[in-house]
């Protein structure tokens, strides 16, 4: 039996106006199949990431497709040796991805997708628009060659960027790409109700892209930041080689890890001038449990990033504030 652990990505957008009631039922599903990460539903669909055994993942996928409004469901795979999620919840949202834009709704309408295969020449062309949707942190990690930085704090910024930057009779074609595929689907929905004519998005998004183009005739130049332990991929969605800063779920590289600012498993450039020292003091202490858990081959909670981010959000959250912008979004 293959003892490694299965992480599937998936999302689909379909009505599910009783999706508060299929909150308990999934979330029954994944705990009695060891299950662990997080889904989200709301009335416009599914998101989320799990992981799991082989026939863990197979039995939500089985419970999940035998919905007929979710028979479509497509998800993408990967591999791990150890468990990138510390718990299981599927939360009910107002949106699966939130965009804040109500007229952007992918049951209404959608853009052109645009298989793995045939993106590379999509793209190619010097008429076309390439967007990149993601998040400055994502980008700066790795993005397709030629491709536009909106440079967004959050996802909820698309929007404004498009409206300040583009308008539909100057850029005719669009393309658009993603870690998923589902920040592009609102994200082409958006476009196509504002008067862009000729919108493409990467179907399956990025990973899917690595996934299926061979690595001599990819135009991916990077890695693709993922939201759990492994951090990044690469071409064969084989683990890449960033880590995160625990104090701010920054990606950072090997260089990163060199600066001054960086402490292990308290703080790097990015967040060192905004941490309190009774905050950088439970930081280390922290890792030091996580040290002295590795010693002693057990697993620690301060190892685990989706954990630590669902504390930090918990945190601000009753405190009145607004977490920063790393631990708003799961992609």
């Amino acid at each position: 039996m293959n003892s490694q652990i299965v992480v599937a990505a998936l999302y689909h957008f379909a009505r599910l106006e009783d999706f508060r009631e299929m909150r308990g039922v999934i979330q029954g599903v994944c705990d009695a199949a060891g299950i662990k990460g997080s889904l989200l539903l709301a009335r416009e669909g599914i998101n989320g990431t799990v992981a799991g055994s082989r026939e863990g993942i197979d039995a939500l996928l089985a419970h999940l497709h035998a919905d007929a409004r979710l028979t479509a469901l497509e998800h993408k795979e990967s591999f791990t040796d150890a468990m990138p999620f510390y718990r299981m919840k599927v939360k009910l949202k107002k949106e699966i991805v939130t965009l804040g834009a109500p007229e952007a709704d992918p049951n209404v309408c959608v853009g052109q997708y645009i298989e793995p295969q045939d993106w590379n020449a999509l793209i190619s062309d010097p008429e076309v628009l390439l967007l990149d949707t993601r998040n400055d942190y994502e980008y700066v990690v790795g993005t397709f060659k030629g491709a536009v930085n909106p440079d967004t704090r959050t996802f909820r910024e698309f929007p404004e960027f498009v409206q300040s930057h583009y308008n539909p009779e100057q850029h005719k074609r669009v393309a658009m790409f993603c870690t998923g595929g589902i920040r592009c689907e609102k994200a082409s929905a958006y476009m196509l109700q504002h008067g862009f004519d000729s919108v493409y998005h990467l179907k399956g998004g990025i990973l899917k892209y690595l996934e299926l183009v061979p690595a001599e005739e990819s135009m991916w130049e990077g890695e693709c930041f993922v939201f759990d332990e492994r951090v990044s991929v690469g071409h064969g969605l084989i683990p890449g080689d960033y880590t995160m800063c625990r104090g701010c779920r920054y990606p950072l590289t090997a260089s990163d890890r060199q600066a001054p600012e960086y402490e292990e498993g308290v703080s790097c450039a990015h967040c060192i001038d905004e941490l309190t020292e009774d905050k950088k003091a439970r930081l280390r202490e922290r890792q030091r449990q996580t040290e002295l858990a590795e010693a002693h081959h057990r697993e620690h909670i301060g190892m685990n990033i989706e954990a630590q981010r669902h504390a930090k959000l918990e945190e601000k959250r009753k405190a009145g504030l607004k977490p920063p912008r790393y631990l708003r979004e799961a992609a």
